[in-house]
């Protein structure tokens, strides 16, 4: 019975498993071959013959364009449509054996086998219900490898050419879709297997020296390929010796960590390689640094200088030519030699590049994309120094693991430090290299391990910061270390924060780099899952890349957004505390990029932002916070020009040259105006200006960044800016930048046409002779583009001269029929008549007034009409001598106009002054400015009694307005009537200057018949106002404190009902109505319309009976605290008449009834005193403090101030939860009645 040999494959979820299975292979036995699906328990499900005649499900079909015969062939030529096809057979090395392969999903699996009629090899998609979906196209050197690819696109094998060795890639339907060449010679390899990586991002290819000789020793191979904007990289290459122990046996890729490869070898060894992606790239911070960014491909090396050019991948500025492929780069760690770079390949040897000038041409290096035929490139490519061969201390596990060497830094200017991994405890070793002295001329030099230091754990990064000389270490179960590399004998010490406690990042984080944030030097993490750690802390979960440059920290997120911090001015809490937020208040922070992109880098001392698609193009962006900081790094240098250009190109307002420092610009004006040398630059600059400090406004600078000193506010800015400008021009010179000084002119907060009109007109006059000057008709063309022309005409015009205006208007597009006779009639007119019409036409009334006052006595009446039509009195008086008639005139007008506008005071002192006494004591009698109209009365000369009269109307006036002193003055005065001015100051209660009138004209009667009466009858009356007050107090007290039990006891039984909603409502207007839920808007919503439509008198109606002291009303409580704010105020302002009639009981020996009154004002203080802690509580008092309306509230700020307190108090009300101050230090009493 033959022996069976299968080949099969389980899906990728272990629940079929497909065999392929037959007789071992011969032409005659190959048709035997049969495909069988199992259960996982190894149970037959179903068998097919592998070899089938049909093409399967997906047979194309033909519409019928044609035959072949007659379609187009390329450079094949016509006879190719003749041509029969050649079936090739298998290649020599193939074992004839079927291969399996299943899609990612487990829906389709494709197998490889050799055809019995043509001998070739052909891959066959089926579907898991053993349906045969797709035969590919015959494909000459089809190899036995095969790999469906997990996303399911593509399905990898190999084809042997001519000439070169590929891997080919089908699509689901059979057809060839992409290769990529092998970086072999013709039959110098065979490729075993080929593998994807989980998340089908690398390919793993397994070759295998063929074997030309007997009993030779075979070299393997482990390749790892990525693709990246359709362009395959061969990123590494592990070279496995021919030693027996080194041939692998199996590879495998991890399914769940998609970058951890499996290899087997012979005997028994086993070595597990993890991945990640890193981006190679120079550190440096000054400008001197290119932003060098290297790619591995192979045995070369592209470098992108993105300093000076972007160029896309695969495309590159440069690249190297390396003897073996390459495995790491590194950029040299010193600040002045940031674009060497070391690079190490697969042999353990070390090449050295070096920028600077090369005695010849290196044929290792050459140009990319920037060069080309006719180009000059400004471009210093580095050169190959030296290539080094690292001599190990023992080479006993050197054949086994081909990648003896990681993590190569160049740390220094002759030496390196690297990290190997022992194979056979978890334990990892640092080593320093250093180059060995050697003789300039030898082509290869030498690296030694100088020293080395054994860590416990294996080491998975290592990051160094080239500011601080910091070395930082992390392994693989998340802990720092920190590499202590500048001490005489190598030493690791645990990383520890300012608390003195270990660091060590919670999942172990893919990339790591160091950064000094608040005065602490931190490490910084990103794991593969988007986890960024500083130090041990978690400060968020959805970064996809980030990178330190200078003092910013930028990083991309999964929102498709790119942040920007600054490390100087920031804190870790703060920093965090942004991560964590959703909301960046600062613009500058945040950005949106294209979905998926990634940092490659920024380029030092520029605002230039390099960032990466998936697909692998790139883009540039220039980030608002790198711009910001570096236009102030500029400003601060007083390099304008480079501050200027960048501000034109990305579109920031060119304010921020000024406001940034205002206090150095203005002292650097010149300095500014010689760098940007141009007119056109200066007159945009000019026009961006406006009056606002966009430092505070659309650029606010970082809190703890220091703030430069600013000008005088007194002082507008435009005009500070345009003055110094302006100067500094005209001494440089004042014909090249003519334009731009008219500019200056034109923007100032005022605009000063006139002078820029008789700029104009003078260089209209002396012409332009100078080379660099512009012509009058140019200054009005750009003119024209500032200001409107009627404007500018109108300007022309107040000038007065009429070559100027004829200019302007020529220039113009005004019609002639216009403008000409108008100034034709103009040139008929006396000269002061002249300008009056032109400034009259020009609404510069005052200037008008003036020229006509100018004009005579016959155009007075003129004038008076207009000073009366336009208001102008106050000026109109400035231009006559107070003795004229003219003045007197405008005064009685003046003065009648102040009456007609309410004002009698002003209008009296206006017909004082021009000596109009009647219409002036008019005017003070209507005010009650009893001084002045007795003034005025003694002026006009009137006799006694019409002056007795005068004093009884003055009087009358005084007592309506309460001034009953002032008017028992004049009557005691004017009209010698003392016993009325003693019944007024009784009246206004003047106890002691109704007593001195008394004994000055000794009527002591008066003092039995009316001011004791007088005087009682008012201790009477403050009594009952006392007990009235005091029993009004104490009933409102209660029922505020009943009020308020009753509404807790409600809000404790319904704690989520709404208040009713009250009269208040009508303080909310229709289209902002407040509520929780529809009930409440349609039940409880009000419109103030019918309000607003009332009159003035009906309006503060409502306002008095929006407070309603009757019971059980909405808002009682305000109410009731109203009234009693009101009683306290009126008993606060009653202690000064108190303490007047007190002195006056006393001296009239009415001791009982002082002593009452006394008494009770104490009690009834006391009382309120006591009362108004227990009537304005704290509670309320906080409550009120919480806005509802107001010019600052929004509907939205409403709203949540409805639902956070059931009764919310409007901003209107507030007032009443204050307390009324009584002032314990006013002195009242009088201690002979105590």
């Amino acid at each position: 019975m033959p022996q069976i040999k299968p080949s099969g494959r389980c899906t990728p979820r272990p629940e079929h498993l497909c065999v392929v299975a037959g007789v071992p292979w011969t032409p005659a036995a190959a048709g035997q071959q049969t495909l069988i699906m199992m259960t996982r328990d190894f149970e037959p499900i179903m068998e097919q013959p592998v070899h089938q005649d049909d093409f399967g499900e997906s047979k194309f079909v033909t519409v019928g364009w044609g035959k072949k015969e007659t379609q187009f062939h390329g450079s094949e030529g016509r006879q190719a449509a003749f041509q029969m096809q050649m079936h090739e057979s298998a290649l020599p090395w193939d074992d004839h054996r079927p291969q399996v392969s299943w899609r990612g999903d487990g829906q389709f699996f494709a197998v490889s086998v050799v055809c019995p009629e043509t001998g070739a090899r052909k891959v066959r998609v089926w579907n898991r219900e053993f349906a045969l979906h797709s035969t590919s196209e015959p494909v000459a050197g089809l190899g036995p490898a095969l790999a469906w690819k997990p996303s399911g696109s593509l399905i990898a094998s190999t084809q042997d050419k001519p000439n070169q060795q590929d891997v080919v890639f089908f699509e689901k339907n059979g057809l060839l879709h992409g290769h990529f060449m092998l970086p072999f010679l013709k039959d110098e390899v065979k490729v075993n297997d080929l593998l994807w990586n989980a998340d089908s991002s690398v390919l793993a290819i397994w070759l295998e020296d063929l074997q030309r000789e007997e009993n030779s020793a075979l070299k393997t191979y482990v390749q790892l390929w990525t693709v990246g904007n359709y362009h395959w990289y061969l990123k590494q290459s592990l070279p496995f010796d021919t030693s027996a122990k080194s041939r692998i046996v199996s590879l495998m890729w991890d399914p769940v960590t998609p970058y951890r490869l499996h290899v087997l070898c012979q005997g028994w060894h086993y070595l597990c390689y993890e991945w990640h992606w890193m981006t190679d790239r120079s550190s440096g911070d000054n400008s001197s640094d290119l932003a060098n960014v290297a790619v591995i491909d192979g045995n070369r090396v592209l470098v992108t200088v993105f300093q000076q050019t972007v160029i896309p991948p695969p495309m590159c500025t440069y690249y190297l030519l390396l003897p073996h492929p390459v495995t790491q780069v590194t950029f040299s760690a010193h600040s002045k030699k940031s674009n060497d770079l070391a690079v190490l390949d697969a042999s353990n040897q070390i090449s050295v590049y070096k920028c600077g000038d090369s005695p010849s041409v290196d044929p290792t290096v050459k140009l990319g994309a920037v060069g080309g035929n006719g180009f000059k490139v400004p471009l210093k490519t580095p050169h190959l120094e030296k290539r080094y061969i690292i001599q190990f201390e023992n080479d006993e596990d050197k054949e086994v693991n081909p990648l003896k060497l990681t993590l190569l830094t160049w740390i220094e200017e002759d030496s390196f430090l690297a990290v190997s991994h022992s194979q056979f405890s978890p334990q990892s070793t640092v080593h320093r290299l250093t180059i060995a002295s050697s003789e300039a001329a030898e082509e290869q030099g030498q690296l030694i391990i100088s020293s080395s230091v054994t860590v416990d754990g294996i080491i998975i990064s290592l990051c160094h910061s080239s500011k601080t000389k910091s070395v930082a270490l992390q392994l693989a179960d998340g802990q720092i270390l920190k590499f202590l590399w500048e001490s005489p004998s190598l030493a690791v010490e645990p990383w520890k924060s300012l608390g003195g406690f270990p660091v060590r990042f919670p999942y172990p984080c893919t990339q790591t780099e160091l950064a000094v944030i608040g005065g602490e030097e931190c490490v910084l993490g990103l794991t593969d899952r988007c986890r960024f750690f500083i130090s041990d802390n978690e400060v968020a979960s959805n970064i996809t890349s980030f990178t330190v440059c200078d003092e910013f920290l930028l990083l991309t997120t999964h929102s498709h957004t790119c942040q920007c911090f600054s490390l100087r001015d920031t804190s870790f809490k703060t920093l965090q505390a942004s991560l964590c937020s959703s909301h960046v208040a600062n613009g500058e922070v945040l950005r949106k990029v294209e979905r998926g992109s990634r940092i490659v880098t920024v380029v030092p001392q520029d605002t230039k932002l390099i960032l990466q698609m998936p697909r692998g193009n790139l883009e540039v962006v220039h980030h608002r916070a790198l711009v910001l900081a570096q236009i102030r790094k500029w400003l601060d240098k007083l390099m304008f020009k480079e501050a200027f250009e960048c501000m034109r190109k990305l579109r920031i307002n060119l304010n921020l040259i000024h406001d940034h420092n205002p206090k150095v610009f203005l002292e650097n004006v010149e300095t500014f105006i010689r760098q940007i040398d141009s007119v056109n630059r200066i007159n945009l600059f000019f026009t961006e200006l406006k009056e606002e400090d966009v430092t505070k406004t659309m650029y606010p600078p970082s809190v703890t960044s220091s703030t430069h000193l600013s000008v005088d506010p007194a002082e507008k800015k435009l005009d500070l800016i345009c003055d110094a400008m302006r100067t500094a021009m005209e001494s440089i010179n004042p014909h090249k930048y003519c334009l731009s000084i008219l500019t200056s002119h034109v923007k100032k907060t005022t605009p000063e046409l006139e002078i820029v009109l008789q700029k104009v007109h003078e260089l209209q006059e002396n012409g332009s002779s100078v080379p660099d000057g512009v012509s009058a008709e140019e200054a009005l063309k750009y003119l024209f583009l500032l200001v409107d022309v009627n404007e500018l005409y109108d300007y022309s015009l107040g000038t007065y001269d009429f070559d100027l205006v004829i200019m302007v208007a020529e220039k113009s597009q005004k019609d002639p029929k216009e403008y000409l006779p108008f100034l034709n009639s103009l040139k008929k007119m006396e000269t002061n008549y002249q300008r009056f019409t032109i400034d009259k036409y020009l609404k510069r009334y005052e200037k008008a007034i003036g020229h006509l006052s100018k004009c005579g006595p016959e155009y007075f009446q003129e004038c008076l009409n207009l000073i009366k039509d336009k208001n102008l009195y106050k000026e109109a008086l400035k231009f006559y001598p107070p003795n004229s008639q003219q003045y007197k005139a405008i005064c009685l007008a003046y003065g009648e106009h102040l009456t007609q506008e309410h004002q009698p005071e002003t209008a009296g002192l206006v017909f004082a002054r021009c000596g109009a006494y009647e219409e002036a004591l008019s005017a003070f009698l209507a005010c009650a400015s009893w001084q002045q109209a007795l003034c005025m009365a003694t002026q006009l000369h009137l006799t006694k009694d019409q002056l007795g009269d005068l004093s009884r109307t003055l009087a009358g006036k005084l007592v309506e307005q309460r001034k009953h002193n002032e008017a028992a003055i004049v009557l005691e005065q004017y009209a010698q009537d003392y016993e009325e001015a003693v019944l007024l100051l009784l009246e206004g209660a003047a106890w002691e200057e109704a007593l001195r009138l008394v004994y000055k004209y000794n009527r002591l009667d008066i003092i039995e018949t009316n001011i004791k009466p007088s005087i009682l009858e008012a201790q009477k009356n403050y009594m009952a106002f006392l007990d009235a007050q005091t029993t009004t107090f104490s009933l409102h007290k209660k029922r505020l404190l009943v009020v308020r039990e009753l509404k807790e006891q409600a809000q404790q039984m319904n704690p989520d009902d709404e208040v009713p909603h009250s009269q208040e409502s009508d303080l909310f207007s229709e289209s902002s109505s407040v509520g929780n839920g529809s009930e409440m808007s349609g039940k409880y919503s009000h419109s103030n319309s019918r309000i607003s439509a009332r009159s003035s008198k009906n309006r503060r109606k409502a306002e008095r009976k929006k407070h309603s002291l009757k019971e059980g009303s909405p808002l009682e409580d305000l109410a009731l605290l109203e009234a009693l704010n009101e009683v306290v105020q009126s008993i606060e302002k009653l202690k000064d008449e108190v303490h007047r009639i007190l002195k006056v009981l006393f001296l009239f020996e009415f001791d009982q009834q002082g002593r009452e009154l006394q008494k009770t004002f104490d009690s009834t203080l006391q009382l309120m005193e006591r009362s108004l802690p227990e009537i304005w509580t704290l509670t309320y008092q906080q409550n009120s403090a919480i806005p509802v309306l107001g010019p600052n509230s929004t509907a939205n700020s409403i709203m949540a101030s409805y639902q956070q307190q059931k009764t919310p108090v409007p901003v209107l009300d507030a007032e009443l939860f204050v307390p009324p101050k009584i002032n314990r230090r006013t002195q009242w009493k009088l201690s002979l009645l105590e």
